[in-house]
């Protein structure tokens, strides 16, 4: 069983999702693959410990204080190369971004490959289901475009520049990576 809550932060309503231990999702609302990885239907219940917990973090992290996303009890649905991908999207520093070529340089090497390829990467960083905690806002394309994100690129841009990132420098464009 599943259960779900709302949180409203300044870029709007995020709905919070749990299997009642772990925090499985966190969609802003509207968002692309909106609840795509939970198939049940969830159930309204605000105050299960790991989703107050969730709504402390985003609430000191729109604060724009840096919340640990360890202390939060994670558990995303998906393949285990997605799974690969949203551990490395966990540890890019906050107020810092990356390339999905960067993100597929690390995995090769992890894997022992020649190459692994940055579309796949960018497949797996935009059905990222816990947006924000696991940071797929801090990817950007190789150019230093905006690219992929989800929730739409206007709130990509505010969550990076409440990061502190200097996003004059980035180009808001909407192509794939």
């Amino acid at each position: 069983m599943y259960y779900q809550t709302h949180f409203e932060s300044p870029l709007g309503g995020i709905t919070l999702a749990s299997d009642g231990e772990h925090l499985s999702g966190v969609w802003l609302d509207g968002q692309k693959y909106f609840k795509s990885t939970i198939k049940e239907e969830m159930h309204q219940k605000g105050d299960l410990p790991v989703l107050e917990a969730a709504k402390e973090w985003l609430k000191l992290y729109f604060e724009g204080k840096r919340p640990d996303a360890s202390t939060l009890s994670l558990a995303p649905w998906g393949s285990e190369f997605r799974q690969e991908v949203w551990r490395l999207l966990l540890e890019i520093p906050y107020g810092q971004v990356t390339t999905y070529g960067a993100l597929a340089a690390k995995i090769a090497k992890k894997r022992n490959c020649a190459s692994m390829s940055a579309q796949a990467i960018g497949g797996a960083v935009s059905h990222n289901p816990i947006s924000i905690i696991i940071p797929c806002h801090r990817v950007i394309g190789s150019n230093g475009s905006l690219t992929g994100y989800a929730g739409g690129i206007e709130k990509k841009i505010r969550l990076l520049e409440l990061e502190g990132v200097d996003v004059r420098k980035l180009s808001p464009e909407t192509a794939l990576p």
